[in-house]
């Protein structure tokens, strides 16, 4: 900035602020927080260098990711944005476990309203190609935790074709269960 008032790194770091400061543009004097968070993670001489290092027009963006990951490492020092991302990672997991079940269950109530099939093998009406042969090929194993029979879909009562795995428990970095 230069002049009057000095950016908030040239205050936080105590100096004048020079009209060709490199954080100025970056660290405006009216949002002290962001850099003293990137000062206390990364310190104010790195920083520095890696803005020096960058054409001009991407430093606004490194500084967006300096900020970002700041914070993450201010609330997870050990995992920083790792941590967020495994923990988004597992959720899509999760999710996905979730949407695969509501397909099989979607399943199961079509071919209740489907009219009866002619009496074929179950490996003719799964080797038929259409999207609920998919289904049925690739849904989740169901875990059975007492027997190590196979187990079938009950499609006469979807509602006993839930999955419940509890071992999908974890803890987020928030410190909460997540299922």
């Amino acid at each position: 900035m230069g002049g009057n008032s000095p950016c908030a790194s040239c205050k936080l770091l105590r100096r004048r602020c020079a009209k060709d400061c490199i954080f100025a543009p970056y660290f405006p004097s009216d949002d002290p927080h962001k850099f003293a968070l990137v000062h206390k993670v990364f310190g104010a001489s790195n920083v520095s260098k890696m803005l020096q290092e960058l054409p001009v027009q991407q430093r606004a963006d490194a500084v967006s990711s300096l900020v970002y990951e700041a914070n993450a490492r201010v609330r997870d020092p050990v995992y920083g944005c790792v941590g967020a991302i495994s923990y988004l990672q597992n959720q899509v997991s999760q999710l996905q476990m979730q949407l695969a079940v509501a397909q099989a269950e979607i399943l199961c109530i079509q071919m209740q309203q489907e009219p009866m099939l002619p009496a074929a093998a179950p490996h003719q009406i799964l080797d038929q190609g259409d999207d609920k042969s998919f289904l049925l090929h690739n849904l989740p194993p169901l875990h059975h935790h007492h027997h190590h029979q196979n187990q079938y879909l009950n499609f006469a009562n979807p509602s006993a074709n839930v999955v419940h795995d509890h071992s999908l428990k974890r803890e987020s970095i928030f410190g909460d269960m997540v299922s």
